[in-house]
Order: C-alpha cells, then structure tokens, then sequence
C-alpha cells in the first residue's frame, strides 16, 4: 500500500471531503437522506439511512464492508470522491482487507473531470485498465428518478418511510432495471463500436501530426505527466526554507525602516499647540507604546532571521544584491502566481457546475434564479480573481503569459488549469502538454476502453442468453414441486415467473438485434452456467419451504378453500399458457428473421 500516505491533490476541494461540513445536518431531520450502492447495469445492491449526519465516511466504509463480504475480491467502486475515501479506507479497520482482496476506489467519469490532473491520471475511468466505457455515475441516474420519493416520506413514520423506500426500489429493480437491461447491452455495445470506429478513423491521422508510430509511447506519456505533475504537489524543502529565509528578511527591512522613522521622529509644541493635563499625557503614553511595540516587532523579526541563518548555515546575510536574493525572490513571486492560479480555478470550477445546475430538467424556477444572481457575483469574483493572477504573472521573471477573461470563462475541465502550473522544468514543448497531443491521447485510451467494454460485453450477453433459459426452467420446475406441498407458496413462485417472463420475449428480440450489429463478436445462443448453487438459475431445482410457513399441525380443509386453491391454480395454469405462447412467438420470430 504504497500510495496510502500520498497527499490528496483534492482535499478541500469537496464539501463531502470536509469532516466538519458533514459531522452535522439539520437537526429537524432524523434522518437526512440515503447512502446507496448499485451495480452497473442499475439494479440496486444496498441502501442505508443517513441518521443525523451528512455524507460522512462511516456510510461508505459500512457498504464496502457489505460487498466485501458479499462479493469478496476484485471489485471496484466509483465514487464522486473516490480519491479522498480511497486514503480513508487505506488506513480504516478495512484497509487491509481491502488491500488484500484487491479493492479498487475510483471516481466516476462526471465528477471526476472537476478533480485535479494528477487525481484523474489515478482515479479517472479512462484510465483504468480493464474498466471499459463505464462511466461510474449510477446512482446520479437512480438518484435523478428517485428525488421524487423524497416529497412522499418526508413526514413519514420510520417503518413506513423504510417500506416506501424499499418498495419503490423492488420495484424499480423488477420492472424498470431488468427489462431495460439487453436495451443496456445493445446501448453499450454499439457506443463500444462508435467508438472504435472513430479512434480508428482519427487516430492514425493524429499520430501522424505528431509524429508517432508505435501507440505505445501514449503509456510512456502517461507516466511522464503523472511524473511532472507529482513534482508540482510539494516544493522542496530546500526552497521553502529560502523562501521564508528571504519574506523574513523583507519583514526586517520594513520593520527597521519602521524603528528608524519613530527614532526620527519629533514632536514641536508652540505656545499654541502645547496642550496640559490627561490629553498631554495620554499623547504621551500612546507614542511611548507605538515605540515599544515598534522595538518588539524588529526584535522579533531579527531573533527569526538569526533562527534561520543557522539553520540554513548562512555566514553572511543576504541584502539585495546578492544572487541568492534575487533567485529567492523569483521563488517567492512563483508561489503567490500558484495561489493566485488556486484561488481562479476554484471560482472557474463553481461557476461550471453553477451553469450545469442551471440547465438540469427538474430545477425549478426560484432555484434557476437564485443561481442566476450568484453566477452575477461569481463573474464579478472571478474577473477579481483574474485581475490578481495577471498582475502575479507579470511580476515573475521571466513574466508569464496573461489571461483573459475570454479563455478563462472557455475552460471546461480543471486539466486546464494544472498546466499553467509553473515547475522546475519547462513542459510546453512536451507532446502530452500540447492540445494535439492531450487529444491524441484521449482517443488512444478512449479506444483502449471500449475494446475491453465489448470483451465484458460479449461475456454478459451470453450469460443473459443463458439466465433466460435456465430461471424460466428452474422456477417451472420449483413452481411443479410446491403445488402439493404448498400451494399458496407455490402461486407466488408463479407470480414472481410471470414477473420475469413477461419480458423474456423483448429480451430475446434485444439480443437478436445486438447480434445483428455490424462489428458484433459475440454468441447469443445459450451457454452453462457455472453458477450452480442452492437458487442459482442453473442449479437442480429442491424447494425447501421456511418454517415460519408450515402448517402447525394436522388441520381440516375449511369448505370452499378447495375451490380457492383451484381457482389459483387455473388463473395460474392460463397466465402460463399465454405467456408461453408469447415466448413461443417471439423465438419462432428471431428464428425466421436469423
């Protein structure tokens, strides 16, 4: 775990980072909202209550711990700050388990284009070998469906604000979740194939502009930013201590000049201005106490300066004309140029999500124009802000190139910013730091991750193909079983397969048309499912009915519930033949059509 003790290049940068944002919520609410994992494909895996608190660590921590369990090793979970919880969960009780089973933390495609360079290089799903085109951004999706639900539970009891919570998201899961899922494989099949059409038509053509010939080199890129940028986090200590050597020699200058002006200074009394009593003296005593602190302050700076001289094992003290001054100097207006870069980006970076809050379906009409009075502010903030950072970049040596308010306003991303960041080495001739370049490199890992999108693909299509076959088998054959040992159970196990079967026929025409996709490498005819554990779909079908369900002893049949039992099993017997006919229909259909 070598990276665990690494600076975070996005602390702070986060309201959800910031413990003491989230230690507290509104204390009306007991509970202030949900923490929720969920697949790729949208089905939903655990939900919890926020209990009195904001998005605090403990709530990510208890999901990984659940799906460690659950799932065991290599898995992979985005997150908006994935950075930041990546060093949380590195030095948590989990840390090593998570270590072990080869946990990854990584930060969802939307968010992480706000995240800092040197965070996207390590947490950004383009990557991430082996992620494909997926974007990490699900529950964004969930929670955009969801927020509606918010308005029904508000004033809700906990157990019936648990039930709607939880009822809504079986629902969700059956009857929205699966039966988009072979429309889910078909989208990202064919976006897979877009893709690598397009890298394969501008790639080349890029690589020729540069001047490259092997599409290894983008690697070698890759490791040289991330290299470059590691060499911007923390300035060496040798240049912090002349740094501060030299702000305390200028603190000493103006502190004498300070000391030398009250020495010089005098005071002229006439007979017209001399004045006797409390406001003679009070004058007085207010001068001798500006000349004690004046003495103070240059006996403070000086006992600083004389620290650091020995530290540094300085013989004689710098004055203007030494090189060692004027190198220190460069230095020092380098770093206010950096803060002043920090202080634009972070105003730059709320601004964009102001703008994308603004234009997001479902903001209403008093919440668009409040952001619309703070992005005036913003703007005003910003051109403050812009002012500072050209005045800091005009005083280096050599002076910095400016900006404007026209290519400040154009940045998109935070990756912009971090190569105006000033180094030890200079990077503007450096392919990777080119616009040609960077987009060269984008597309080359772009191309990377939809060739493994299309490998997983062809795996979850034929495990689709085959779950389809198997469930309806397993569950026919359970259903068969459990209706003379328990027939009210056995009508449930039929509801649930119609459930399922009902879209088995829109599966199956979603899978002929994946495999009609030009470029498509894949099998949709059925495999064997390696998964053959007790209620696996693949598994031999032995009901075992729980206890709290069987009877308590030898009763009766009352009179008439014969009759009740029948009718279920006739209302059952005639949605199976209807749905096996659908099914039959729509094979034969796929059939023909192949």
């Amino acid at each position: 775990m070598a990276d665990e003790d690494e600076d975070n290049p996005c602390a702070g940068r986060w309201k959800n980072m910031r413990d003491e944002k989230m230690r507290k919520m509104w204390g009306v609410f007991d509970e202030s909202g949900i923490f929720m994992s969920a697949c790729r494909h949208g089905f939903s895996l655990l939900i919890a209550d926020m209990v009195q608190s904001g998005e605090q660590s403990k709530y990510p921590l208890a999901v990984v711990s659940k799906l460690l369990d659950t799932f065991w090793k290599d898995l992979g979970g985005g997150y908006d700050v994935g950075c930041r919880f990546k060093t949380t969960l590195s030095r948590s009780s989990l840390g090593r388990r998570a270590h072990n089973l080869n946990h990854t933390s990584l930060v969802g495609a939307f968010h992480g284009h706000a995240h800092r360079r040197l965070c996207q290089l390590n947490h950004l799903t383009t990557y991430i070998d082996g992620l494909g085109l997926e974007d990490l951004e699900g529950c964004e999706r969930i929670f955009s469906k969801s927020n509606a639900l918010a308005a029904s539970v508000r004033y809700a009891s906990i157990f019936h604000r648990r039930q709607a919570i939880a009822n809504y998201f079986q629902h969700n899961d059956d009857f929205e979740v699966y039966v988009n899922l072979t429309t889910f494989l078909y989208n990202n099949y064919k976006q897979a194939l877009n893709v690598l059409h397009d890298a394969h038509t501008t790639l080349p053509k890029l690589m020729a502009e540069l001047g490259v010939t092997d599409d290894n080199v983008f690697d070698a890129w890759l490791a040289e930013e991330r290299s470059y940028l590691m060499s911007l986090t923390q300035e060496p200590e040798h240049e912090t201590l002349h740094m501060e050597y030299w702000q305390r020699l200028v603190n000493l200058s103006g502190s004498r000049k300070d000391l030398d002006a009250a020495s010089m200074a005098w005071a002229v009394s006439t007979p017209r201005t001399v004045q006797f009593g409390a406001h003679d003296v009070t004058s007085t005593t207010r001068n001798e106490t500006a000349w004690r602190h004046t003495i103070e302050n240059y006996d403070k700076d000086l006992k600083v300066v004389q620290e650091l001289e020995v530290k540094l094992g300085i013989t004689r003290r710098w004055v203007p004309d030494d090189p060692e001054w004027r190198d220190a100097g460069c230095l020092v207006a380098n770093r206010k140029l950096q803060r002043a870069l920090d202080n634009l980006e972070g105003l730059v970076v709320a601004r964009i999500f102001e703008l994308s809050k603004m234009n997001r379906a479902g903001t209403g009409y008093k919440l668009r124009k409040h952001i619309g009075k703070a992005l005036k502010v913003r703007s005003a903030t910003i051109r403050t802000a812009l002012d500072k950072y050209n005045t800091a970049a005009r005083a280096v040596s050599p002076p910095r190139a400016t900006l404007s308010w026209e290519d400040v306003v154009e940045y998109a991303f935070v990756a912009d910013f971090d190569l105006l960041r000033d180094a030890r080495q200079d990077v503007s001739h450096c392919p990777w730091a080119t616009p040609t370049g960077r987009h060269t490199m984008d597309t080359y890992f772009k191309m990377r991750r939809a060739s493994e999108e299309i490998q997983r693909l062809n795996v979850e299509i034929r495990r689709m193909a085959t779950y389809l076959r198997d469930e309806e088998l397993y569950l026919t054959e359970c259903q068969k079983q459990l209706q003379s040992m328990h027939p009210a159970l056995a009508h449930q196990v039929g509801a649930h397969r119609n459930i399922r079967a009902r879209f088995t026929s829109y599966h199956l025409r979603r899978l002929h048309e994946i495999s009609a996709l030009p470029g498509f490498t894949g099998l949709i005819a059925p495999g064997e499912s390696v998964e053959e554990g007790p209620g696996a779909a693949a598994s031999a079908a032995a009901v075992c009915i729980p206890a709290k369900l069987l009877p308590v002893g030898p009763t009766m049949m009352e009179e008439g519930e014969d009759e009740v039992l029948q009718d279920l099993e006739e209302e059952i017997a005639d949605a199976d033949g209807e749905e096996d006919s659908r099914v039959l229909e729509a094979i034969l259909q796929v059939a023909g059509d192949a």
